[in-house]
């Protein structure tokens, strides 16, 4: 059974890593590392330490909510897979890849449900926003579709930007993106609300 934890820990929990790898990167960016005869960037070492913080994060949040969300699962399992290439293979293109593998897979997921004739999103969300079913339907398509763009973007910012371009866009670009997509859902919300306890 799920349990309550306070907001804060939450919170610290959740973006604490996205924090900390973003400072990291700032005080190590320019700095050269030497590991078993083989020089690595800053970049690299900074990715390597967020791999284990992100996972402990994850595993205290299970361990004091009870669960976790699929997206939750399959986020730190990609930054496992992504940021493990990029440290074993000293390239950092695998671990800029890996919001856009996140995104493709969140929206391509998506995309099966709406042709089953389901929101799978409705799973994670129902408690936090309760909507009528039609406005689950429309509510998917949308943030389907912003998945894909949100992908697109990132795949052309670690491609044609610098990285110091990509840790902010990561950092703050698509958090910032994000809230401003919910924030212009209004009218959906409105229109297909429902008042907490009411059936769907």
């Amino acid at each position: 059974m799920a349990e309550r934890i306070n907001p804060m820990v939450k919170a610290a929990l959740e973006w604490g890593p996205i924090a900390a790898f973003f400072l990291g990167y700032v005080q190590l960016k320019d700095e050269t590392f030497a590991f078993g005869g083989t020089d690595y960037q800053g970049f690299i070492v900074v990715t390597a330490a967020f791999i284990p913080l992100m996972v402990i994060c994850t595993g205290l949040l299970w361990r004091l909510t009870g669960k976790l969300s699929r997206m939750q699962v399959a986020t730190v399992v990609l930054v496992v897979v992504f940021g493990g290439l990029s440290v074993w293979l000293n390239d950092e293109r695998f671990f800029k890849m890996k919001p856009t593998m996140i995104y493709l897979l969140f929206g391509a997921l998506l995309g099966i449900g709406l042709l089953r004739g389901q929101s799978w999103l409705k799973l994670v969300l129902e408690e936090a926003v309760p909507l009528q079913p039609e406005g689950w339907m429309v509510l998917t398509r949308r943030v389907m579709l912003f998945f894909f763009v949100l992908a697109a973007a990132n795949e052309a910012v670690w491609r044609l930007m610098s990285t110091d371009a990509w840790v902010n866009f990561k950092t703050f670009g698509l958090p910032l993106a994000i809230f401003a997509f919910f924030m212009t859902q209004g009218s959906l919300f409105r229109r297909y609300g429902l008042e907490r306890g009411d059936k769907a």
